[in-house]
């Protein structure tokens, strides 16, 4: 259970302070932002993309602050917390789901730093190096990072992300000392597309925040480090490295800058990113892996998923990072939905343990909220129907507004046929 105890006080007072959350988050998901934002930047006038970023950020920001606090309540990572509303088995599922979905991160990752350093190369020396050699390179060193656990994530990220941020402030202020003038976009994309982009692109981080959650110092230092990562600093970068391709029409950071100026600085960014970025998605995949087969060992996992990645990241994943994004951006929220909802309805006073020998193993009435949910955000991505023309809102609220609604239903006719049988 998890009740407030001695040891549960103990373990919080020795835990993380709320900066240091904030840039083990940034420290993820800096490289998805480099590589997504100048799709964004590139495909909407410039102030659609400042009204989407907003607006995707703040609902990053709320799932990620009450994710967060749902960790510190519980101090279980994200996969044991979604045991309580999906069931001891269906829990694997929706691990499962995640568990993909880091992977698929960690494969984009591994490729932009792949591609980024066969530039960086060659652009020093001249000397082609094949994509996959590289790309495996880079897996052995984020691999190698994440075999020292959460406290290296912490120190790596408190060195690295300021300096990328920095690398990222002197991108735009040399793009805009261009004298370029903002592109308009032949064909702009959909605002709340854009937003679902913008959502997708951390959403997988902001509904599995509760593994850092339960590393956190006290619920205010959970909290202040999802404000500090998704409120403050996410949209700056997000509006950062999409200044480039607004102002060249180019859909990549390195070529946007390759226009404007040199890609050096873009490259060397992307290289340093992608190492910070990557040993926090395969510790997160080991967490989600080692949770579905608990008698494997952490350091095989990181080793199996770090070599899936290579094989991955060698590929052309840049074709379906679009579809992608949209996928996690409809797929992942309606899961942080449940859990959100499944808190408030029940869990508020700790995550009793007990209370998972009652129930199916499986409870398919929330299967069913989280397809609920998933298909709402379909159906408003394609423009069928919508609640708030925003399709990652629309399924995060839908599938925890049907968990509500068919739990209530459930509890209210269990107590009706025991006055019955009374």
């Amino acid at each position: 259970m998890s009740a407030d105890t001695p040891a549960k006080r103990a373990e919080a007072a020795s835990g993380a302070p709320g900066h240091r959350i904030a840039l083990i988050l940034l420290g993820i998901i800096i490289t998805p932002v480099v590589l997504s934002s100048p799709t964004l930047g590139s495909g909407l006038p410039f102030p659609s993309v400042i009204t989407s970023v907003l607006a995707g950020s703040l609902i990053l920001m709320i799932v990620a602050v009450l994710t967060l606090a749902i960790g510190e309540h519980a101090r279980q990572p994200t996969y044991d917390v979604v045991r309580f509303p999906f069931g001891r088995a269906g829990a694997k599922a929706i691990t499962a789901l995640l568990g993909v979905s880091v992977f698929g991160w960690a494969a984009v990752t591994a490729n932009g730093f792949g591609t980024a350093a066969r530039r960086l190369v060659a652009e020093l020396t001249g000397a082609q190096v094949p994509l996959p050699v590289l790309v495996a390179f880079g897996c052995v060193l984020f691999v190698a990072a994440t075999a020292f656990g959460f406290e290296i994530l912490g120190k790596v990220a408190q060195f690295a992300v300021p300096v990328i941020a920095l690398l990222l402030g002197y991108l735009v202020y040399v793009s805009l000392s261009s004298a370029r003038d903002f592109a308009t976009p032949s064909s702009p994309m959909d605002w709340g597309v854009a937003v679902s982009s913008v959502v997708g692109t951390g959403t997988v981080l902001a509904v599995t925040s509760a593994d850092f959650g339960s590393f956190a110092r006290g619920r205010r230092q959970a909290l202040t480090g999802g404000v500090l990562a998704f409120g403050v600093a996410y949209p700056l970068l997000f509006l950062a490295g999409a200044v480039p391709a607004a102002l060249t029409g180019q859909a990549a950071l390195i070529d946007a800058m390759a226009m404007i100026s040199s890609a050096l600085p873009a490259v060397a960014l992307l290289v340093f990113a992608a190492i910070t970025a990557n040993a926090g998605n395969i510790f997160q995949g080991t967490l989600a892996v080692s949770s579905l087969f608990p008698r494997a060992r952490k350091g095989q996992v990181s080793i199996a998923l770090g070599a899936g990645a290579a094989v991955l990241g060698s590929l052309d994943v840049a074709a379906w990072l679009p579809d992608f994004l949209l996928f996690l951006g409809i797929a992942a929220p309606p899961v942080a939905g449940i859990i959100i909802a499944d808190f408030i309805r029940y869990r508020r006073h700790g995550y009793d343990t007990a209370a998972l020998a009652y129930g199916g193993a499986v409870r398919l009435p929330t299967f069913l909220a989280w397809a609920g949910g998933c298909g709402v955000g379909y159906l408003t991505a394609y423009g069928t129907f919508s609640l708030t023309h925003i399709p990652s809102i629309d399924s995060l609220v839908s599938g925890g507004l049907l968990y509500a609604l068919i739990t209530a239903l459930a509890t209210s006719t269990r107590r009706e046929r025991e006055r019955t049988a009374a």
